[in-house]
Formats: structure tokens, sequence, C-alpha cells
């Protein structure tokens, strides 16, 4: 019951978004006909008849009502700029974005919990450089980030390719091996952070102390009492940040010329292609409440006490 009520709460949300996107791009300057003629002087009879072969006469709900009518079919409709379908367009630019985002997700967990999980559980100079190492990662600019790297590993050291996405599996993660660390420096710092204070919160709480003044292990409680607990906020954050990651990566598919979904939104956003922009919104806001609702579904793992239908 708790999953298809946040589903149809996904739903709800995913038409306003849609809707408002929609109103954004309609009231923005310019008008996709001014771009479909290139610039060129044209007779209103011209223009007249361009506005009416895409219907960009009919009024604003008109038009999102036709739009949303034909994605619930699953027909995302043809580029303004090309002709060409948009499911279509979307579908080879995907799995660019899909495996950049998994990449960056995985070293996220990977390094952001194991490098908090470090420092909280240990004193000393290797905690001091793991929180500056966080203070560094989170002040860097994921444009920057990009730019050090590609100027290390791959300039000078010449480990990783520059540019491209690569063919076939192993390369591809070969090429996005660099854009997905700078895609994931900042949130990996944040989540080390968290971790490293939610860990030493539970290390220093009044159960833990308890099971060790009974006689259980350190390991034991450290494992089933400070890690376990410790990770209920740290799950929030961890899906917070990689949902936000697909609208980041735009950023470093532009550095590193990778021809996701970043890329296609930039040139249609610039042309006013309502289509693929909308299309892309919906896919990103599908993606942040299906990962948020994962994280739910999450805490009962983690935590049998939380019950899902109360926390909705």
């Amino acid at each position: 019951m708790f999953v298809i009520r946040r589903l149809l709460a996904l739903a709800g949300v995913l038409v306003v978004s849609s809707f408002l996107v929609f109103g954004a791009m309609y009231a923005a300057p310019g008008s996709p006909e001014n771009f479909l003629v290139q610039g060129r002087t044209v007779s209103p009879d011209v223009l007249a008849a361009i506005r009416e072969q895409y219907s960009l006469d009919d009024p604003f709900l008109v038009r999102f009502w036709n739009w949303i009518t034909n994605v619930l079919h699953g027909d995302f409709g043809q580029s303004l700029a090309n002709r060409q379908d948009v499911g279509e367009m979307l579908a080879n630019r995907l799995p660019t974005t899909l495996m950049l985002v998994s990449l960056a997700a995985v070293i996220i967990v990977v390094l952001g919990i194991g490098l908090g999980i470090i420092a909280g559980t240990r004193d000393g100079a290797l905690d001091k450089i793991i929180v500056l190492g966080s203070n560094l990662g989170f002040a860097i600019p994921t444009f920057f980030a990009a730019l050090i790297l590609m100027s290390v590993f791959s300039v000078a050291l010449g480990w990783f390719p520059v540019f491209g996405s690569g063919d076939g599996f192993l390369d591809r993660i070969w090429h996005l091996t660099l854009p997905a660390f700078a895609l994931a420096l900042p949130s990996t710092a944040v989540v080390a952070r968290i971790t490293r204070t939610a860990i030493r919160e539970e290390r220093d709480s009044e159960h833990s102390a308890m099971a060790l003044a009974r006689g259980v292990p350190g390991g034991l409680v450290l494992r089933r009492h400070v890690i376990r607990n410790s990770m209920l906020p740290v799950s929030t954050i961890v899906g917070v940040h990689i949902a936000g990651l697909i609208a980041g990566s735009f950023v470093v598919e532009y550095a590193f010329t990778l021809d996701g979904l970043g890329t296609l939104l930039v040139s249609a956003v610039q042309r006013k292609d309502f289509a693929i922009v909308q299309a892309i919104a919906i896919i990103l806001v599908g993606a942040f409440g299906i990962i948020n609702l994962l994280v739910d579904l999450l805490y009962a793992s983690i935590d049998p006490r939380v019950r899902l239908g109360l926390s909705a």
C-alpha cells in the first residue's frame, strides 16, 4: 500500500513538473519558428505556415494536453530541429548517462561510506587526513574537478582517454572513469563527512557503551550497533545525492564531450525544442522519485523497527 501511494504521488509530481517546465519554455524569449528559419528573413505567410505545421498556434493548454496524452501512449513526439523521434534520440543517449551515473553512484557508496567509517572509528592522523580531503572535495566545483582530472590522468599520465564514451562495455567504463570521479567528488566528500559524524555519535551512545560493558566484543558492537544504526541518516544523504547525479552529469558530459542526455538537453534548450526538453525533464523527475522510494524501502532492511506505512 505504501509503494502504491508513493507511485501515485510520483505520477502527480511528474505531471506538475512537466507542466512547469513546459510553461517555462513557452514563456522564455524567442520562439521555435525563429530557430527553424535559421535567421533568414521570411514573409509572415511562411512563418504562419511553419506555426501551423508544428501546431505552434494551438493554445498552451491544448499543446500541453496533446503532449502529455501522447507520452502516456509511449510517444514523446518529434524533434522540431531534425524531425527525429524523441524516443529514439533518448534511447541512443540514455545508456551513456546511465552508466556515468551508475559509476558515480558506486564511487559515492564505496568511497564515501568507506572513508566515513574509517574516519569515524579511528582517531589520529588518518581521521584528520580524511576530514581535510572531504573539505577539499566538497569545495572543488565539478567542472573544475573535471579539468584537473583530465590534466593529470589524461594529458600528463595518459592513463585515461580525454574525450568520447567508448565502444563496448569495458571500453565505456574506461572512458567514463574520469567523468564519474569528477561527478562523484563533491557528493563523496559530503557522504564521508555525514558518515563520520553518524558513526561517532553511535560509537559514543549509551547503548553502545552498555553493550561493551556487558562484554559484547567490540567488533560485534561496531557492526551491529554502531554501523547499522548510523546507516539510517547516511542512506538518506546517499539517496539524495545519487538522485541529483543525473542533473549534475550534464556539466561533466559537456566537459568530456560525452554523447549523453546532458549535451542533448543543452542544445534542445537553445533551440526551444519542446519535446526533447519535456522528455528529459520527465526522466529527471522520475529518477529522483524512484530513488527516493528505494531509499524509503531500504530503511526497513537497515532497521526493522521502521514502519513504512507510518513514515509515508
